[in-house]
């Protein structure tokens, strides 16, 4: 596999994400956000934040496997939440698990979480890009 993921000592050791990936691969795939909409770019989960992360989830590897890569492949993730607040963790790890568990993979990476005031359309609550590396 071409991305290990470590918790470096010296660091926390979070249990949701990774703090490092390092990569050996010899493709760098750097995806779009991806937002809630299915194939046809029609909306998914209006107004329910985890099917919307999950959605932006099954996206991210959906474009990966066009590439001939997989969600094991991403190196790094930057999720963008409107109006975050700490109470929808709970609601982002279901949608992460949920998407998850239909993968087949392991979600946990290295990934930034920014509060944004809005998105590009007024019916999305998130949006999740990825940088993968394949071999």
């Amino acid at each position: 596999m071409p991305v290990t993921l470590i918790n470096p000592e010296g660091l926390p050791k979070p249990e949701v994400y990774r703090q490092m990936s390092v990569a050996t691969g010899s493709r760098l795939v750097f995806l779009a956000g991806q937002v809630a909409r299915d194939a046809d770019g029609r909306p998914v989960g209006g107004g329910d934040f985890a099917a919307q992360v999950e959605q932006c989830y099954l996206n991210i590897a959906t474009a990966l496997a066009a590439a001939g890569g997989s969600f094991d492949d991403v190196a790094k993730l930057t999720v963008y939440v409107v109006d975050w607040k700490p109470e929808l963790m709970p609601l982002l790890g279901e949608g992460v698990s949920r998407a998850a568990e239909k993968l087949g993979v392991d979600p946990v990476k290295p990934v930034t979480l920014l509060g944004v005031a809005a998105l590009g359309e007024p019916d999305l609550l998130v949006e999740v890009e990825a940088t993968a590396v394949l071999a």
